[in-house]
């Protein structure tokens, strides 16, 4: 995404969350940006144009989980 031509779609910002849809318009890349104010965390989320609405209202749901959070995420038991 060139920083020069991203064009801000819509911007959000409730319970120290903010969470903004961007899209470059040269190369047709539409991403969110989000910003957790409570941990100060921070990440892009590049998402098919298709689903930036969706994206955008539940970033979370797209955001693949980081190699810190494999301990916290349910694992599955096998019934052997």
């Amino acid at each position: 995404m060139s920083p020069v031509a991203v064009q801000e779609l819509a911007h959000r910002n409730q319970n120290r969350l903010e969470v903004t849809l961007l899209w470059d318009p040269t190369s047709n890349e539409v991403c969110v940006d989000v910003i957790d104010h409570v941990d100060d965390t921070a990440f892009r989320l590049p998402i098919a144009g298709h689903l930036a609405l969706d994206a955008f209202h539940h970033p979370y749901a797209y955001a693949q989980p980081h190699e810190d959070d494999r301990d916290r995420l349910p694992q599955t038991i096998s019934a052997d």
